[in-house]
């Protein structure tokens, strides 16, 4: 049995290929952009304020400095929102694989933009340079996760899906290291650090023209059955796909005749209601579980304990280490334990571990021991963020949702994610300071709540192909109506 489960392994090496594939121009650019930008913070607001004095004879206010300094790194959370809302038409319209092809045209630009933006003495270019790369990390984080739940079968899709949270965990390591000094953080690099990721986009658009479109796109959206087959057979490397076409024409049946859903319909349509507060609660709510909260707190506990200023950032990238290896983890587990399991009681025990490290935090002075024992329960919480929530709210989603509804489920997902994330950028360090230690329990409420509605109401999707997950939600979207779930039984059949 292992040998036969080895050798199925091995014959889908080309689906592996499309997932890093994916990866590299995908999810590995959002994790990047979060971390390469902390490095050069002191270039860059010295580039601002001698482009001030060039321009106007003056230096810029510290204030006003800041305030630019915060725009550049919050823009590209409302890029990356421009691009999730794009990700409910483009690869509608043009298909998956087009739309990410798009995508990359869209992160060259932007990586031309840092480049020559010193050269033309133009923090205004930098402000560009985010955004459009905020464009191509929200445009590209929810195509890559469609394409691949439309591109596995049902026994890796979680494993598969999963890797999105992999290369996002990747690409923080890779910017912490790329962005120390002896490398790119330094005076004369920061352009071309900052500008580091046209290169994957470059990578992802040539290997990408390799590889088909998503089957399930070509037989659902477009109807070319053919197509689909042909697709399914190079990724998969079989002929028996008997199976799976049978349940994408199950789900064709189910929505033909039927457009492409819009935002709207998701929030109004009864049939969506329970995988839509699935989607918004534990999954695309997933910032404010507080890991961001821990990142700024170790560094202020890894001081107390007597860590050098100067080996911070060797322990930034150490705790990106752990997240990424958790998150690996996670990518092999997820198919054993489930989403339901993983998600649920890693918020418990997210909301548990923040309990005890907030009265750690407010004891640190009584004992000189106290803030190691922080720092463990810091290295503890990441564990179990990567474990759990991290690496399956990006699982998901992508088992959620039928075809017809999934482009606009994941601009729901996107605008929650990115929106939740521009507001914890601009809000937390005013929370910190009204709260100093206790505004860990913001973040602990979210976690019991989340863990409660995830053990309590959702359904588990392992191993389930999309008509038997939607039939296993239908049971809470239409509780003590059975009429109702009867018809969309025998809907769904037919």
């Amino acid at each position: 049995k292992e040998m036969s489960t080895f050798i199925c392994q091995l014959q889908h090496w080309r689906l592996y290929l499309l997932a890093l594939v994916l990866g590299i121009g995908g999810s590995f650019q959002y994790g990047i952009q979060v971390s390469v930008i902390a490095s050069p913070a002191k270039h860059i607001q010295s580039f601002v304020n001698s482009t001030w004095m060039l321009r106007y004879g003056a230096p810029v206010a510290e204030s006003t400095n800041q305030l630019i300094w915060s725009f550049i790194v919050a823009v590209l959370s409302l890029g990356a929102w421009a691009g999730a809302i794009h990700s409910g038409s483009l690869p509608v319209i043009h298909g998956r694989k087009k739309a990410l092809l798009i995508n990359n045209a869209v992160a060259v630009v932007a990586a031309l933009l840092m480049v020559f933006s010193r050269m033309a003495n133009s923090f205004e270019m930098i402000l560009l340079g985010r955004f459009l790369y905020g464009y191509n990390v929200g445009l590209g984080l929810s195509v890559h996760l469609m394409y691949l739940g439309e591109s596995a079968p049902k026994e890796l899709r979680g494993f598969l899906t999963l890797t999105c949270s992999i290369f996002i965990g990747l690409g923080k390591v890779t910017g912490q290291i790329i962005g120390i000094e002896e490398i790119m953080g330094t005076k004369e690099m920061w352009p071309c650090l900052l500008a580091v990721s046209g290169i994957p986009a470059v990578l992802q658009f040539v290997m990408l023209l390799f590889f088909p479109e998503a089957p399930r796109h070509l037989y659902i959206d477009k109807g070319d059955t053919e197509g689909s087959k042909k697709a399914l057979q190079w990724l998969w490397q079989k002929d028996d796909l008997e199976l799976e076409l049978e349940d994408m024409q199950k789900e064709r049946k189910s929505v033909q005749g039927e457009k492409a859903k819009t935002v709207k319909d998701v929030f109004s349509s009864r049939c969506v209601r329970w995988q839509l507060l699935t989607l918004a609660i534990p999954c695309a709510g997933v910032q404010f579980c507080g890991n961001n909260a821990l990142y700024f707190y170790a560094f202020d506990i890894f001081r107390e304990s007597g860590v050098p200023e100067t080996q911070m950032q060797y322990l930034a990238i150490g705790i990106g280490a752990t997240e990424l290896i958790t998150v690996t983890l996670c990518s092999f587990l997820i198919d054993r334990a489930g989403r339901k399991k993983l998600m649920g009681y890693g918020y418990l025990l997210m909301g548990v571990t923040m309990c005890v490290l907030t009265v750690m935090l407010s004891m640190k002075d009584l004992n000189p021991q106290i803030p190691y024992v922080c720092i463990g329960l810091i290295f503890s919480v990441i564990c179990i963020y990567g474990l759990g929530p991290s690496g399956v709210s990006m699982a998901l989603p992508a088992d959620l949702f039928l075809q017809a509804w999934r482009p606009s489920a994941y601009v729901i997902s996107g605008t929650i994610n990115w929106l939740s994330m521009f507001v914890i950028g601009m809000l937390f360090g005013y929370i910190v300071e009204a709260l100093g230690q206790f505004c860990f329990l913001v973040f602990v409420a979210y976690s019991i709540f989340s863990a409660a509605f995830m053990i309590y109401f959702v359904p588990e999707t392992k191993g389930k192909t999309m008509i038997e997950i939607t039939e296993d939600f239908n049971k809470l979207n239409y509780k003590n109506r059975k009429s109702d779930v009867e018809n969309t039984k025998v809907a769904t059949k037919l």
